[in-house]
């Protein structure tokens, strides 16, 4: 399995410029493609109650997540503490969320990487290499 380097997603209380709506999670999400260090920037219409007991899922609704672009999704989350997904979030692939090392990890296998969510991807964007 390849994995290349994707975005760093980090939680908004403000709207955000540009932001995309996830209708799965209930969350609004901006395009890392277009931030110079690949940040995408997470808000969600409520967050959800998780109790700290559920140490992963807890994590991904307050945390920074690390994203990563897998050639094989499946592959990635074998074995892994799946914590929200499989799930189809923007016409591009599926992704998935694992808790591992400690972090909340979102794998993407992307079917396109000609837009994110519908939009182009800005000029002079490339994916970083495997």
């Amino acid at each position: 399995m390849r994995k290349a380097f994707d975005h760093i997603g980090l939680w908004a209380a403000e709207p955000q410029p540009g932001e995309f709506w996830v209708e799965f999670s209930k969350v609004w999400v901006t395009n890392p493609r277009a931030h110079p260090m690949r940040i995408e920037y997470l808000r969600a219409k409520e967050k959800p109650e998780v109790p700290p007991e559920q140490v992963g899922l807890w994590k991904l609704w307050n945390w920074p997540h690390v994203a990563y672009r897998v050639d094989d999704l499946q592959a990635a989350i074998q074995g892994e503490e799946v914590i929200f997904g499989p799930f189809e979030p923007g016409g591009f692939g599926p992704v998935a969320f694992v808790h591992k090392d400690g972090l909340v990890v979102e794998y993407l296998q992307y079917n396109t990487l000609e837009h994110w969510f519908g939009q182009p991807n800005p000029p002079g964007w490339q994916p970083v290499p495997w």
